[in-house]
Order: C-alpha cells, then structure tokens, then sequence
C-alpha cells in the first residue's frame, strides 16, 4: 500500500517519539505520587471534588477525560476504511484478536490470578472489583499510541490509520456488549444504561464532534492546514488531560495504596502477561498468514497495547473514582509504556522472520 507525501508526514508527526512518549511511564508515576500525597495531607481537595458527581460520574474528571479523548477522535481518518479490501488479513487478524479472543483471555487470566493465585492477599470482593478493571482494560483496543508503536517498527503507516479507524468504530458497537457479558460472567452487577452512557458521552460525542470540526476545517482551510497544523494543536490537552486525571484518581485511591502497595505490583504482573500473550498471539498469527514486517507488527501492536481512557473513563463512571476497578485501569495506564518499548524491541531484532523487511 502506497501511501502519499502529506501522509506519511502526518503520520511522523503523530508518532514521532519525543520526552512525552518516551518517559509516559514517568510522568504517570509522578501523577500517582502527586495525588496519593494531594489526598493524604490535603484531604479537603478531594472531599470538595466529590461534591461534584452525577449518577457516580466525577464532573471535573469527565472533562479532562474528554481532554484526553477528543484530540484522538479529530486524528482518525475515517475514509482509509475503503482501502481496507487491499490487504484484509492483517486487519481480520487483528480484528480477531481484539475482539474474539483478547476480552476473554484478559477476563480468564485475571480471574485465575485474582482469585486462585493471589487469593491469600486479596479479599473476594476487591479480587472481583480488580477482574472489573482487567476487563474494561481488556475490552479496550488501542487507537493512538499505536502510532507510536507503528513508527518505532518502521511500520506502514497508511495501515495503521486504517486499523485506527476500524477499531474506533468496533468499540462503539461491541464494548459495551462484551464489557456487560464478561462483568456478569464475573458475579459484577453492572447498570447496562451506565454503561452505554459512558459510551455515549465519552466516545460518540468527541468521535462526532471531531468529525465535524474535521469536514469544517478542512472545507475552511483545506485538508493540508488540518493534517500539518490544526490537529497538533491538541496534542498539550491530552497530556495535561491524562496526568490531571491520574491526579484525581490517585487523590482517592490514596489510603488504598498507602495501606497495601502490593496490590499495584499483583495487578502489573497479571497485565504484562496478559500484554506479552497477546503480543505473541498476533506476531504469531501474522507470520503463519505470511504478513509483510511493516504490517505484522503494527497488527501485533494495536491487539496488545489497549484504549486505557476509555478503560478509565468506563470505569470512575461505574464503580467510581475510589474504587480497586479504576486502580486496575490506571495500573494498565502506569505499565503500558514500558510492555510496548520492550516488545518493539524484540519486533525489530525478529523482523528476520518476515517478507518484506529492510
């Protein structure tokens, strides 16, 4: 697939690797400590931020998500989806993976470890409230990092945009179905109607919003002006989005954390192995389907890494912000960064095993 000048400029932009990218994990870290220390020593913060909630939904938390989201909605280019004929096996691998197999062996795994596993450090109802998490982790592909993870394997970037888009649509038809069956397999009682809310609010509403204010700027000022400049503009809203968030979370999550630090280790060990599995699942398959490196690994990126605002976001909107859920998702967040760096280097050091490679 041959992509143009102007995209592939694009897409540089989008996954170049920078201070932000290189160090996520750091910056996390750092938001974590922020808001264990805020809520320790100035626990009238988080009192007064919890005034603010609708039906559980932290008001000031669901505007910084929305920092964190809509930027990544205005990226997607959604009329790649007809070049998807081209090359359909890495897409169907994918495809496959993200949603046939990856929810159910994050739900089995987490499952194992919370239950049999780590059973004498956990008891049964935070066990089943860090499974919830895992499974809103789990249920949710990754969109935008993925460029990043793309450009580190020299991967084609028209295909990745491409797996972007169909998978920022998937979500909206699949996830909350999956999300409902694999939390009332796991003895969770969830309100369908919150959770198709969370749906609604924090993806339907920035993907239309990015989808007119894209038709709009590109019809103002032309589609070159929007790629090159307009869409970069954001990218300061969902840094700040995502560590203001994490600093909110961890404000209430603080006491948790304080009194039992192990808990943070036993979710990160289960993610990671969830993370490398998957990984291997989708390397696998796309050498077995004779898949050129420059779309094996891309394919095998976006089924490992996940979509963790929306995990977090689906997650303070019904269990809330205290709760081990959310801590889980925000675990995936802290890991996230660290798991993909070390498989793009195994990709890189292997792309020997692939047609295709320079």
């Amino acid at each position: 697939m041959k992509e143009t000048g102007l995209q592939e400029e694009v897409f540089k932009k989008k996954s170049g690797i920078g201070l932000w990218e290189r160090y996520l994990s750091l910056w996390v870290a750092l938001s974590m400590i922020a808001g264990v220390l805020l809520g320790q020593f100035s626990p009238a913060v988080p009192d007064f931020l919890s005034q603010f909630e609708y039906y559980n939904v932290s008001i000031p938390t669901a505007i910084l998500i929305w920092l964190m989201i809509f930027p990544m909605m205005l990226k997607i280019d959604f009329s790649s989806i007809v070049n998807a004929t081209k090359n359909p096996k890495g897409l169907v691998l994918t495809t496959a993976i993200n949603w046939l197999i990856k929810p159910f062996t994050m739900f089995a795994i987490s499952a194992f470890f919370f239950l049999i596993v780590f059973r004498p450090f956990l008891n049964p109802e935070l066990a089943n409230e860090y499974i919830a998490g895992a499974i809103l982790l789990g249920a949710a592909p990754c969109t935008a990092m993925v460029f990043v993870w793309s450009e580190l394997t020299k991967g084609d970037p028209a295909y990745t945009l491409l797996q972007v888009s169909i998978n920022d649509i998937i979500v909206l038809f699949l996830y909350a179905p999956i999300v409902a069956l694999l939390l009332g397999i796991g003895n969770v009682s969830v309100p369908i109607n919150t959770l198709l809310l969370s749906i609604f609010v924090f993806i339907v509403i920035p993907l239309v919003l990015g989808i007119l204010v894209r038709k709009y700027i590109v019809k103002q000022k032309g589609s070159n002006y929007f790629e090159k400049d307009f869409v970069n503009k954001f990218d300061g809203t969902t840094r700040i989005g995502l560590l203001l968030t994490l600093v909110i979370i961890f404000s209430f999550q603080g006491e948790r954390i304080l009194s039992n630090p192990f808990h943070i280790l036993l979710i990160a060990i289960l993610l990671v192995i969830q993370n490398i599995a998957i990984f291997f699942l989708g390397y696998g398959g796309a050498k077995a389907c004779k898949l050129p490196f420059s779309i094996a690994a891309p394919a095998a990126m976006v089924g490992t890494s996940n979509f963790f605002e929306l995990a977090v976001a689906v997650s303070i909107a019904l269990f809330g912000l205290n709760s081990g859920a959310t801590l889980a998702t925000v675990v995936g967040v802290l890991i996230e960064v660290p798991t993909m760096l070390l498989l793009v280097k195994f990709s890189n050091k292997t792309k020997h095993w692939f047609d295709g490679y320079e």
